[in-house]
């Protein structure tokens, strides 16, 4: 039997031993909804995305609320002259969460993390592979434990 992705990630994130918090809510309309719910700031939730740099060979890319991957940053940074998202179906393929429930904590295969300096020294509030569902971490706990590249690759929105 397959454990579901709330299980892998929270599993995983044990095993690293980092501290951490697991916050339940349900679906959210906005940003400020899920900050409001998870008790964190806006900028303070990071989107777990996944991109792909070559046939088969894929990434995550955490990116913090109030910012988006530039994508000239993001390809400069790893020498390539090209990147794309993968559809839903290949981000669940090669992670073994669907989107929106998206971490590197816990996914079927553990893809490269790339973390934006920004979000360097806070607390953050990452998916935990279910809707609805989060983990409240340390970042500098989080970004050692995730083995983390952390680089500019992010603009304000």
């Amino acid at each position: 039997m397959t454990t579901s992705g709330e299980g892998r990630a929270v599993g995983a994130l044990t095993a690293s031993g980092i501290g951490f918090a697991v916050t339940r809510h349900g679906r959210v309309g906005s940003l400020a909804e899920a900050a409001a719910a998870r008790g964190v700031q806006p900028r303070d939730i990071v989107k777990t995305l996944v991109v792909r740099r070559g046939e088969g060979d894929f990434l995550f890319v955490l990116v913090p609320g109030d910012r988006e991957i530039s994508w000239p940053k993001l390809r400069a940074h790893l020498g390539v002259n090209r990147v794309s998202m993968p559809d839903a179906a290949t981000a669940l393929e090669v992670t073994g969460y669907e989107r929106g429930t998206i971490t590197p904590f816990g996914s079927t295969t553990a893809w490269p993390v790339i973390a934006d300096v920004s979000m360097a020294g806070r607390r953050v509030s990452l998916g935990a592979g279910a809707h609805g569902v989060a983990a409240t971490v340390e970042a500098d706990a989080a970004l050692v434990a995730l083995s983390a590249d952390v680089a500019d690759i992010t603009d304000p929105l």
